[in-house]
């Protein structure tokens, strides 16, 4: 454990900061799971305005620093591709 002051306040503080991360990690895979949903049951406009709204989560964890940009891009291109190519 922590013996300084100091040491200890930065203990609080990565708890915190783990805790307010998981929460925004948590809320980025609820949306992109709304979109895969949507996909494999086969709604085309629900899955787009899923598409939407997780973009935007997506968007916003990256520039948080919590997902790299590539593997938001990643996600956002697969998740699109897929849409596309639904009848």
């Amino acid at each position: 454990m922590a013996n300084t002051p100091q040491a200890r306040k930065r203990a609080r503080q990565a708890e915190n900061n783990r805790q307010h991360n998981a929460g925004l990690r948590a809320r980025m895979r609820t949306y992109l799971k709304r979109v895969v949903t949507a996909i494999e049951a086969e709604d085309k406009e629900a899955a787009s305005t899923a598409y939407k709204a997780a973009v935007s989560i997506l968007d916003k964890t990256v520039s948080k620093g919590l997902v790299h940009k590539n593997k938001a891009a990643r996600h956002k291109s697969r998740l699109n591709a897929h849409i596309k190519t639904m009848g």
